[in-house]
């Protein structure tokens, strides 16, 4: 089992947030997940990028945190986008109706590169 690690940083000039996330993805995480979202200011949660590039696992529990996020984020006028998918879990996210709402990149620096 991959321990459970995530890092919030600040991109393209401190003004584009980015939650790196690495291990397993799992109730665990939960908690973890949703600090690091409600610890970015209100003014820059219009757009955030959640990193997977490093993301080894992510079960059923996993899945209802990013809904969650989601949710929190839309309902507060912000967007979620993934990046750095891995064929596998870009198929999950495509399967359990996420890429309906948020934007895929496949990797962290085409993320970066849309303004």
């Amino acid at each position: 089992m991959e321990e459970f690690k995530i890092r919030l940083g600040f991109e393209n000039g401190g003004n584009l947030p980015v939650i790196h996330i690495s291990g397993e993805i799992t109730s665990e995480a939960e908690e973890e997940i949703v600090q690091s979202y409600e610890s970015i200011p209100q003014d820059k949660r219009t757009r955030v990028i959640l990193n997977f590039s490093e993301t080894s696992y992510i079960n059923s529990a996993g899945i209802a945190t990013l809904i969650s996020l989601i949710t929190k984020s839309s309902e507060n006028q912000g967007k979620i986008e993934f990046a750095g998918l891995n064929t596998h879990f870009r198929k999950v996210m495509d399967i359990v109706g996420l890429t309906d709402f948020v934007l895929i990149h496949d990797s962290l620096n085409s993320a970066l590169a849309q303004v």
